[in-house]
């Protein structure tokens, strides 16, 4: 026997230890939505609401004068009936919470944040030989929204955090994604996509975008091309530089645009609304290294042609590829070489100095 509410206080305080040691990596802004995500979390609030900032500040205050109490304590393991496991045990402790009904996730995220969650376990089902993991409500979570991830044997959909996420690029999308999320909510039957609209058809748009990020880990799981221990090796020496983001970036191509990524089931299965939130959320530097992907949706809006977009995902597996090469062979030579600055050198050079491959 064991008692949840212990776990959760357990969960919540390694929550609330690596958000104080880590809050610094994120600029003023950054830092404020994620805290806004984890009030509206801690309040039991639906994405579309927001409070007095008055309120809001209050609470941010309380928060930043808790982390100042934690900011040097460490995660602890896990004392769940009578046993103690290492936080990141997750496979041995969800051997013990999934029969009660419960969830844990732990594991390392950008610039090697530790992240943490609990949560009720709605469903395990199978997709593509893959076992996913939904969960619903969380009890303990950290900073990060993050709306999907993998772990152990596993993809895990957080639902709660989905909605959160999902919210947040609609509400925030940028002017050059407008035209593809209007393209998307009219395939997914949202011909008036005013706020209200939006609240009562949020579900609908989730169970859309649910199968991109499920199938984005899936196509992660299934890549062979960035050597997943090189990767993992990368991201540790080179954390919050513009290494980390290069290589997280063409890893995410790689998952996107690989056989079993979200855009070949976009493609199978003709999905015009996914392929419009796909498009539309589709941002950062894998919009620099992926400029085929606009080109062919912009076409494919006029004509309907799937092909377009079957030969814009090939193009861009083509980059990734070969930026995934360039970073590993770098790496590889500054190891010889025992010199990390001149890897970081020539990765920025190579990649960001004129934004990936070109063909």
């Amino acid at each position: 026997m064991f008692n949840i509410d212990d776990i959760t206080r357990q969960v919540r305080h390694n929550c609330d230890i690596s958000d104080a040691q880590h809050a610094g990596l994120y600029s003023i802004c950054g830092l404020a939505l994620r805290l806004r995500d984890l009030y509206k979390w801690e309040n039991r609030l639906p994405p579309w609401v927001e409070k007095d900032s008055a309120e809001i500040l209050d609470w941010i205050d309380a928060r930043e004068n808790r982390w100042e109490k934690l900011v040097d304590m460490k995660p602890a393991d896990l004392a769940i009936g009578g046993r103690r496991f290492d936080l990141f045990d997750t496979s041995g402790i969800n051997a013990v919470l999934e029969p009660r009904g419960l969830y844990y996730g732990a594991g390392y995220a950008h610039s090697l944040k530790p992240t943490f969650l609990l949560a009720r376990l709605e469903q395990t089902t199978k997709v593509d030989g893959h076992t996913v993991y939904t969960l619903g409500h969380e009890l303990a979570r950290d900073l990060l929204t993050i709306p999907a991830l993998s772990q152990d044997d596993g993809i895990i959909l957080r639902r709660e955090a989905a909605q959160l996420f999902l919210w947040d690029k609609i509400f925030y999308i940028k002017k050059s994604g407008r035209p593809a999320l209007k393209f998307a909510l009219f395939h997914c039957g949202i011909k008036n996509p005013a706020n209200d609209e939006l609240k009562r058809n949020l579900d609908k748009i989730l169970a859309v975008q649910s199968q991109t990020y499920i199938y984005h880990e899936i196509g992660e799981r299934e890549d062979t091309v960035f050597d997943r221990d090189k990767w993992r090796e990368i991201i540790a020496a080179y954390p919050h530089t513009p290494v980390e983001l290069a290589a997280r970036a063409i890893k995410d191509l790689l998952a996107d645009t690989g056989e079993k990524g979200p855009l070949h089931h976009i493609v199978n299965h003709r999905d015009s609304a996914a392929l419009g939130l796909f498009v539309a959320f589709f941002d950062g530097l894998g919009k620099e290294f992926f400029p085929e992907l606009f080109v062919a949706f912009q076409l494919f809006t006029g004509s309907g042609d799937w092909q377009l977009i079957a030969e814009a995902a090939a193009a861009g597996n083509r980059t990734a590829r070969q930026n995934a090469e360039i970073i590993q062979e770098n790496h590889m030579e500054g190891q010889r070489r025992q010199d990390p600055q001149w890897t970081a050198r020539e990765i920025e050079r190579c990649l960001l100095g004129g934004i990936g491959t070109r063909r």
